[in-house]
């Protein structure tokens, strides 16, 4: 089995799931005991990272940098969050991903988000998406998603509503010319 640590899950149009609906998902773990991804293209309404840390007693210190979505993680322990961020000196509870990408699911991270000493890029979720062993291997085989390679401008730097749109185009043909049917010859 290959790893799709580091790659994205794009949902293929025909995913009628409402939750994974149009949906990109960052992958964090795959091994043989299953997945685990954050979804990157879905803000929670009414949420900023700023109204986040001021309910979680962590002010920002800027009111700029913090005015950010926080995202819809997944539905599977939604009262979690987890950041995604730029390589940085490790916090309590951080791993790198790729080369560019790490997960924090420490909370002493929050406290430097709004000041000089934040990742330079960060995406903070709550909630995940999870997959039991051999569970998203078979949703790929029933053509539920396709994968591309994670880059940080997908992550960081294109607007949200574009990423589903952005991530298919990587992928080199038109998304909508794709059928969910297989065939075998």
């Amino acid at each position: 089995m290959n790893s799709l640590q580091n790659h994205l899950l794009i949902a293929m149009p025909s995913l009628e799931d409402p939750y994974f609906q149009r949906s990109v998902v960052y992958i964090c773990e795959h091994d043989e005991e299953g997945s685990m991804g954050l979804i990157i293209n879905q803000p929670i309404s009414q949420l900023s990272v700023k109204q986040l840390l001021t309910k979680l007693d962590h002010p920002s210190q800027n009111n700029n940098t913090v005015n950010t979505q926080v995202f819809n993680g997944g539905p599977m322990t939604q009262e979690r969050g987890f950041v995604l961020h730029a390589p940085q000196t490790p916090w309590s509870s951080s791993a790198l991903i790729g080369p560019d990408i790490m997960l924090t699911t420490s909370k002493d991270i929050l406290q430097v988000l709004g000041t000089e000493a934040a990742p330079q890029d960060y995406l903070v979720t709550l909630g995940y998406a999870g997959w039991s062993a051999g569970q998203l291997e078979q949703e790929l085989v029933d053509n539920s998603w396709l994968t591309i390679e994670a880059t940080s401008s997908l992550l960081f730097e294109i607007p949200v509503q574009d990423r589903w749109e952005q991530a298919t185009k990587q992928l080199g043909f038109d998304i909508w010319q794709l059928t969910s049917q297989t065939g075998h010859s």
